[in-house]
């Protein structure tokens, strides 16, 4: 089994009953607790997946069945960096819902594994990386912004990185492309002022993922690990605890502060 799904109950103004989510990148990793998240405050959810199609449509299976509701999650494969497989994304979650969406998390992202200097960065992977992380990012949110339900409710929340702050050496593309997603969020967030949807990004530090274990050795590990606060990496569950739950229940109801 992919992970353990748990229904915990809700104070009944952090429900999200009824309401469409879609979450890109959502079978593994932070994605995949995103969307457990939301599902468990009572949101049909979309789970985007780009490769990793059998972990994407086992959590699907395991969500229907812990929910009292007939159908009410989703597996649909989509390039994120692909405008027409966005399209059809959102326009999959509207004809499988029969609703309006109103949520969007943008978590889908790639790490160039081998960590380059500046230098020794090749154009294709910082193409890659921007692709994935930046315009597939601008896509989703082009794409929520237009079709997002209006006059409340409409929220927008993208994942960034606490590389942004910490400039680590080895992932210039990588933080580069989610400087330019918190900075997108900000200024569409303005933009879509009047309308009642929101927009905010989300920066975690080093969380337990493939993503972040990818090319790391036992002695880098090691040293971001004690570069952590809680002295341990974050964990993908984090995300539906405590301060997490917390931080991201602040982007489901409040406005990005420029």
């Amino acid at each position: 089994m992919a992970g353990e799904i748990t229904r915990k109950t809700a104070s009944p103004s952090s429900r999200l009953d009824g309401r469409v989510a879609i979450v890109t990148g959502a079978s593994r990793g932070i994605g995949r607790e995103i969307a457990v998240h939301l599902h468990s405050l009572g949101a049909r959810v979309v789970l985007n997946y780009a490769s990793s199609s059998t972990e994407a449509e086992l959590l699907a299976s395991e969500l229907n069945a812990s929910s009292a509701q007939p159908r009410s999650a989703i597996a649909v494969g989509a390039d994120v960096s692909d405008p027409d497989q966005v399209k059809l994304l959102f326009e999959r979650a509207e004809q499988e819902f029969r609703s309006q969406i109103q949520i969007l998390v943008s978590c889908a992202g790639v790490l160039d594994p081998k960590y380059p200097t500046l230098a020794n960065t090749t154009v294709e992977d910082w193409d890659k990386t921007f692709n994935v992380n930046t315009k597939g990012t601008f896509l989703c949110c082009r794409e929520a912004a237009n079709r997002l339900v209006r006059g409340g409710g409409g929220r927008i929340i993208t994942i960034s990185t606490s590389v942004v702050g910490s400039l680590l050496p080895g992932y210039a593309a990588y933080a580069a492309s989610k400087a330019a997603v918190e900075t997108m969020t900000k200024i569409v967030a303005k933009e879509l002022k009047g309308t009642g949807i929101t927009a905010n990004s989300v920066a975690p530090g080093p969380v337990a993922t493939d993503l972040f274990f990818a090319g790391k050795t036992e002695e880098t590990i090691k040293r971001l690990v004690d570069g952590c606060p809680l002295g341990r990496l974050g964990e993908p569950k984090d995300f539906r605890l405590m301060q997490s739950v917390k931080l991201f229940h602040f982007a489901l109801s409040r406005q990005q502060v420029a």
